[in-house]
């Protein structure tokens, strides 16, 4: 089989290609060059050229064929131009799970594609598997990696049917530790390189820089807010249907500043994210103070002490239907529906018990527990067992 391997420069997506190469696969290798800008990066040289001459250097010593495609201008409309619209309006977006809908999995899978290849395969800590229904249609299934530490099937959550019939990820049954030890035994440069830390494809790039080089500061204040208004919050009436409940346990706390005092400043609430504690230079209190709310128009951050702080928390969050993306179509939920099942908001984020239902004036899910640092504009997914059955973006 010709499969295009997208090889990044580093360890995960080396030994995939190492993989397939010993399966006996017509392997070639492409790098895609996501960005340009060298002035936002953490470190002298443009991070590309290194990574891409470790992608070259890993194609030379497995003997498949190599080339660097130039993704940048679609790269910088489609993720950082987007990044930079959600992080004015006061939203968290995830690049990474965005960079793979828009861009690996789409127009460099059809890049790829184009040159007669037949899967697409990446270094993702994920698996593909497919069963054929009733009605003979197959149906493929996008599981967990079986490394828990490392499971990217939350990066992954964006994915469609067609997009996953396409998709192979050869390392998703290893753990790091054996990829790393493949590597070594192979001879890999990219052995013992560390993991990236940067944004999506773009390199070793610090998140804080990047968006105060592209958004412009705008000093404003930081208003903690304390127990005897959460104490009212709490008073929850009665609720006549279980929409009008997931309404009020999903709605964000409105403060205002008479709520509160005023005990710092701050340079543009848009840097800033909901259940964010460092960076905030506030002193004088036994714990942390954590971001608990955004006022965008007003360019107010409202913060609460401890980490265990009421406003920190929210037992449900609303998803709008167009914002509903099911990876497995066929149990999407129909208006009055419910379905059981674990759900995360966060990368890394342990699953938690949850419930998910469908009414036409949205999706919600309701979690077993309290779930804290909710964020606009982050991804939740939704699994049962270690399959990823769909996911949205949080309004």
């Amino acid at each position: 089989m010709k499969i295009v391997v997208g090889l990044s420069g580093g360890v995960d997506s080396s030994v995939a290609a190492y993989l397939l190469k010993q399966q006996g696969h017509e392997v070639i290798g492409l790098f895609m060059r996501n960005w340009n800008d060298a002035s936002v990066t953490l470190e002298d040289e443009c991070p590309w050229i290194e990574d891409s001459n470790d992608a070259l250097m890993v194609a030379q010593k497995l003997g498949i064929p190599f080339q660097v495609i130039d993704m940048s201008e679609l790269y910088k409309e489609r993720i950082v131009d987007y990044m930079f619209a959600e992080y004015e309006k006061g939203r968290t977006p995830n690049p990474d799970v965005l960079c793979n809908r828009e861009v690996k999995f789409d127009v460099f899978m059809k890049t790829a594609l184009s040159l007669g290849a037949e899967k697409v395969a990446t270094g993702h800590y994920a698996r593909v598997d497919s069963t054929i229904d009733s009605n003979g249609e197959e149906i493929f299934h996008l599981l967990a990696g079986k490394d828990n530490n490392k499971d990217q099937s939350y990066f992954l959550c964006q994915l469609s049917q067609e997009q996953l019939s396409k998709a192979l990820f050869p390392i998703g049954d290893l753990t790091k530790p054996e990829v790393r030890e493949i590597a070594k035994e192979q001879g890999l440069v990219t052995a013992d390189k560390k993991d990236s830390q940067g944004l999506c494809f773009i390199g070793k790039v610090s998140l804080p820089t990047f968006l105060q080089q592209q958004l412009t500061p705008k000093e404003g204040e930081i208003v903690e807010i304390f127990d005897v208004f959460e104490a009212f919050h709490q008073e929850k009436p009665l609720f006549s249907s279980k929409l009008e409940e997931l309404a009020f346990l999903s709605s964000k706390i409105q403060y205002r500043k008479s709520d509160g005092k005023v005990i710092g400043k701050h340079q543009g609430a848009q840097f800033y994210t909901i259940g964010q504690s460092k960076g905030l230079g506030i002193g004088g209190h036994k714990e942390s103070c954590f971001i608990i709310q955004r006022d965008m128009e007003n360019n107010i951050l409202f913060v609460g002490e401890g980490k265990s702080f009421p406003g920190l928390f929210r037992k449900a969050i609303k998803i709008e239907n167009i914002d509903v993306h099911w990876v497995r179509e066929d149990l999407r939920l129909k208006n009055g529906e419910s379905m059981e099942v674990m759900a995360r908001i966060r990368y890394r984020q342990p699953l938690e018990k949850a419930k998910l239902y469908q009414f036409s004036e949205g999706l919600f899910i309701e979690f077993e527990k309290p779930q804290s640092a909710i964020a606009e504009g982050q991804f939740a997914a939704w699994y049962h067992g270690d399959e990823l059955l769909g996911s949205g973006v949080i309004s």
